[in-house]
């Protein structure tokens, strides 16, 4: 095993992370946008396949230039690598074909809030597994986010098929980010991150053979394909991947919350949705729902662990 340099304070570390999962949250919020108009065009399965496919082939070259620079071969347990990377690329793939489905049939104002409750997920989630006892203040983020759905729903109808979907989003990339948390550090970064994203290309691929979709998307859809699949899948993976090693499950919910409101803000630019009064207020409550939900679960501690990869 070859010596490291000293590692980087664990602030610097933590601060550094928390960065990276803002960038993350704020790339995620032009998608709601981009996918709601890519799914006029493009079946679901097909948009998921080409999404994955072009991040994994951005992915695949900084991981070649990774140990062609390093000069030595990647170290570790390859087995361990792909079969989390599949147990990962099942949770993700859960997670982006239900938010797809759920835009192809709903707004994307709706389904960003109520994708942000995936947030509160987190914590209950962490809590019925560990046998604790639910806390006031869980309880009272749980209360204000079904009062926030309520009040989305007053607005912009009653809750549809579409946003059932969202709620599944929801509750599937709560399950990813709890995997992540548990996973992400015995694994660098690059190689982990491919292995999530081949896994989610063959599942999309089998989705698209058995469902006897369209493989070839129409020429207008390459664009809003390439940006999904370059900055909003192979460089957001990356950096949560990264970011999360160094900051706990709670914290990134925390960052998640914004999502929506990044969310808003495009869909605005992009498809000219407004967000009324009682859609403001829901989806205030919702984002207030998943913050409030983050102090009753308390703060995790993230051992710093450094694999040899990453301090090369």
């Amino acid at each position: 095993m070859s010596a490291v340099s000293p590692a980087r304070p664990r602030h610097a570390n933590h601060a550094l992370g928390l960065a990276l999962l803002l960038i993350v949250t704020c790339i995620w919020g032009s998608t709601f946008a981009v996918v709601k108009t890519a799914t006029d065009t493009l079946q679901p399965a097909t948009l998921i396949f080409w999404r994955f496919a072009i991040g994994t082939l951005c992915i695949l070259p900084l991981l070649l230039w990774k140990r062609q620079d390093s000069g030595t071969r990647a170290e570790g347990k390859p087995r361990k690598l792909w079969l989390d990377g599949l147990l990962l690329g099942v949770w993700l793939m859960a997670g982006y074909g239900t938010q797809t489905i759920a835009l192809s049939t709903t707004s994307a104002n709706r389904a960003a809030f109520i994708t942000a409750l995936s947030v509160v997920l987190v914590p209950l989630w962490q809590a019925l597994v560990s046998g604790r006892r639910l806390g006031g203040l869980l309880w009272a983020a749980v209360a204000l986010a079904v009062s926030g759905l309520a009040l989305l729903s007053w607005e912009g109808g009653a809750l549809g098929v579409g946003d059932l979907w969202a709620l599944a989003c929801a509750v599937t990339y709560a399950g990813f980010i709890l995997m992540l948390e548990h996973t992400s550090r015995a694994h660098a970064a690059l190689p982990y991150t491919l292995a999530q994203l081949g896994w989610v290309t063959l599942l999309a691929l089998a989705w698209v053979l058995l469902s006897h979709a369209p493989l070839l998307p129409p020429t207008e859809s390459w664009g809003a394909l390439l940006y999904l699949g370059a900055a909003a899948t192979a460089v957001t993976t990356l950096l949560q991947t990264l970011g999360q090693r160094w900051v706990s499950a709670a914290e990134a919910s925390v960052l998640y919350a914004l999502e929506p409101v990044t969310a808003s803000v495009f869909s605005y630019f992009l498809l000219g949705e407004r967000v009324y009064l009682r859609g403001f207020l829901g989806g205030a409550m919702v984002v207030g729902a998943t913050i409030l939900s983050q102090f009753g679960a308390g703060r995790a501690e993230v051992p710093q662990v450094h694999t040899e990869e990453e301090e090369r």
